[in-house]
């Protein structure tokens, strides 16, 4: 008997490539990455630690060590619903953990080992990290953590080195003119934006649409780029930020630089869940610690993402203290609610937002577009 073990991705490879794969290898076994997190499964990975640190004559564990294991399991998947399967990283954890109790000639593997031993593991891998924070700090990078600007939103970035992930945050700007309704995404004209992130810009558009331009033209030329960005931008997790930073320049409306935004959206203006949210909102956060926390500070996800929060219990006592904010919003309408302090605004049966909106004062501008496009067209017709 033969048994092969690998990838997903390998596995589909040789059976589209190889026309026999399927049938010498008749038995698949799909195994889970993850596993639903409920009580009774919190308790069988209990027991599988358990079985680890008596085959691998590792220390005990005590109780509250246990249950950092299995919360950092958890954040391993992504999710507070889910525990991770990766048993040779939780194998690595034990056994630094277990290094970090005899250092001290613990007779058990406390909490404050677990800690050590994942801070370690970040030191070790997050050389990274650690260059592009000091270049943000040093302001080499321009990232504001507070203020008011136009046309400029804090995004955040995932970034992946081998098995480790981190969040940053990345500046995207805006601005906005008189045109015929061209929007001119410079990731993609550069060639350094992936289909992906090309797709979110054209969805923000087609918002932009039919939001604004059901009855008259859109009379805009409008541009999108993440400043100082280097490397290729994948996927459309900005697309909110890059929406509002749009919004921003439309209606000259300042945008708080205290927040940072992440989340892609639909045609209709809806927040859709992103990956990674966790590791973005620590990147943000750990730039305005450095800096000092203000209590003005903060990070806007999709609701959809909420369940997936599993965040370091720094940034969790700074939330409890009041000196940073997690949002959670279901529209764009609301993130731009809380960049700018204004309302969004409803319109009514003729299709007029209320005075002192958001959209009101895009409604405005574009009228007063049209108007300036109208006008140019018929100067140009009476000088032929």
């Amino acid at each position: 008997k033969v048994v092969l073990i690998g990838g997903r991705l390998l596995y589909y490879l040789l059976q589209e490539s190889d026309a026999e794969f399927a049938s010498l290898f008749q038995v698949t076994a799909d195994f889970a990455e993850e596993l639903p997190r409920n009580r009774q499964n919190e308790l069988r990975y209990a027991r599988l630690i358990a079985g680890i640190q008596r085959r691998e004559g590792l220390r005990h564990i005590s109780r509250d060590a246990l249950s950092h294991l299995i919360e950092h399991s958890a954040r391993q998947a992504w999710s507070c619903e889910k525990l991770s399967l990766n048993l040779g990283g939780l194998l690595k954890l034990m056994q630094e953990a277990d290094y970090q109790a005899d250092s001290e000639s613990s007779a058990l593997t406390e909490v404050r080992h677990v800690q050590r031993a994942i801070q370690a593991q970040r030191e070790r891998a997050g050389q990274l990290q650690e260059q592009l924070q000091e270049q943000v700090l040093k302001g080499i990078i321009k990232i504001d953590t507070g203020g008011i600007q136009l046309a400029q939103v804090n995004g955040l970035s995932l970034l992946q080195v081998g098995d480790y992930a981190f969040g940053t945050p990345v500046r995207i700007s805006a601005t906005a003119r008189l045109g015929s309704g061209e929007l001119i995404d410079i990731e993609r004209e550069s060639e350094q934006g992936d289909p992906l992130h090309s797709k979110g810009v054209l969805i923000l558009s087609s918002f932009l649409g039919a939001r604004y331009a059901k009855h008259q033209p859109l009379s805009i030329a409008a541009s999108l780029v993440f400043e100082q960005s280097y490397e290729p931008v994948e996927g459309d997790s900005a697309s909110a930020a890059e929406l509002c930073a749009l919004l921003s320049a439309l209606g000259d409306i300042p945008i708080k630089q205290s927040f940072a935004v992440t989340g892609s959206i639909n045609q209709h203006g809806q927040l859709q869940a992103v990956g990674g949210v966790c590791q973005k909102i620590e990147g943000f956060f750990d730039i305005c610690k450095a800096r000092g926390l203000s209590g003005a500070q903060g990070v806007i996800i999709p609701e959809a993402n909420v369940n997936d929060l599993m965040l370091r219990r720094d940034l969790l006592q700074a939330v409890e203290e009041g000196r940073f904010k997690v949002y959670a919003a279901s529209h764009v309408e609301q993130v731009v609610e809380l960049l700018s302090d204004l309302p969004a605004g409803i319109a009514n049966a003729e299709g007029i937002y209320p005075p002192g909106s958001v959209n009101h004062l895009i409604q405005l501008r574009l009228a007063e577009w049209l108007t300036l496009r109208q006008h140019y067209a018929g100067q140009s017709r009476s000088e032929s």
